[in-house]
């Protein structure tokens, strides 16, 4: 069979390759794809020739143990249905829609441990999420936001939205966000958030100082800056103004991953005096402290619950076919305020 493939050829060279798949073998499946989702923050490192080589891409899927070197596919979020099934895989596979960490195609093959059967009354275009919502859904487990706590989100590309989707359930006293483009603040607001501010406004940055600052009366001890920070703007110059932000003891939940790039961060000053937590938060693995209680599949499972209450699928900006991947990765880059969320239909 002839499939259509996305492939990185450098930075900013994009190819769309038809290969011819192989023969299905013992235990393997053919999955047609119906859609998959851009991870802007990743793929724009990919896109822009940003990924650190010395690393396997992801370690953690069989789909992309290599390195980052070029030419190479990528993605993570590919929804579709079971076509075809190989010698010793059971039948009820076939025709069943599943989700895969797949690169983008409009066909691949797979094995039963690389698929996740979609729940019956969740739609293709919300299953595209899935691994976004996972994330999200990490984020708040190593965060453990707790009652009354003063939260900022840094950042409200889709893990972000999705991130303040899930803390607008908890009592906090505040939810506050912040980003750069007024739409995606919009969304935050309508998703449950209290009060958004834009980064690059020293204004409204005053004004969100003044938001996390306790009255008098409220408390005896210094107490202003927020209980618990996440970064997940993408930007590693968003862990000064996180600092800054924090509270005496609070915690910065770093859930970007920013590739090659690096900034100075200041972690003298308030940074070592206020006895700030800096917590790296990565999907790949479970925290420590919590894998006696916690598996992959309990977290799969709320984020499928998460998929349900949320419907993350309204937040779908762009619907393109593959062929033109070239122009819709050249807009993310370009014009990011144009595109809250694209994915590819096949």
């Amino acid at each position: 069979m002839i499939v259509r493939q996305l492939w990185f050829n450098g930075p900013r060279q994009i190819e769309i390759r038809e290969q011819r798949l192989p023969q299905l073998e013992s235990g393997q499946m053919l999955v047609k794809s119906v859609c998959s989702a851009i991870s802007a923050g990743t793929e724009m490192l990919v896109y822009r020739g940003q990924l650190p080589t010395d690393i396997a891409l992801d370690a953690s899927l069989a789909t992309l143990q290599q390195q980052a070197a070029y030419p190479l596919q990528y993605g993570y979020a590919c929804v579709g249905r079971v076509e075809q099934i190989g010698d010793g895989v059971d039948a009820a596979w076939l025709n069943q829609r599943v989700f895969s960490f797949q690169p983008h195609a409009s066909h691949f093959i797979a094995t039963a441990d690389q698929l996740i059967a979609l729940p019956d009354n969740v739609e293709p275009e919300a299953a595209v999420f899935l691994a976004n919502m996972e994330t999200a859904v990490n984020l708040v487990l190593d965060g453990s936001p707790a009652l009354g706590e003063r939260v900022v989100v840094l950042g409200q590309g889709i893990v972000g939205l999705l991130l303040s989707s899930i803390l607008a359930r908890f009592p906090l006293a505040q939810l506050l966000a912040l980003d750069e483009i007024n739409k995606r603040r919009n969304y935050a607001e309508w998703l449950g958030v209290h009060r958004t501010f834009d980064p690059k406004s020293d204004r409204q940055i005053t004004e969100l100082k003044e938001a996390l600052r306790l009255p008098v009366e409220l408390s005896a001890t210094p107490n202003a800056g927020a209980d618990l920070i996440y970064e997940v703007s993408g930007a590693p110059t968003a862990l000064n103004l996180a600092i800054e932000l924090c509270s005496y003891s609070g915690r910065i939940v770093i859930g970007s991953w920013y590739g090659s790039k690096s900034a100075a961060v200041q972690l003298g000053g308030v940074a070592h005096r206020n006895r700030i937590q800096f917590i790296s938060s990565q999907v790949s693995s479970i925290a420590p402290e919590l894998s006696g209680r916690w598996d992959k599949a309990r977290r799969f499972q709320q984020a499928w619950q998460m998929i349900k209450r949320v419907k993350p699928q309204a937040l779908i900006s762009h619907r393109v076919p593959i062929d033109q991947a070239a122009d819709i990765y050249q807009l993310l880059d370009q014009a990011p305020k144009q595109v809250l969320q694209a994915i590819f239909i096949y």
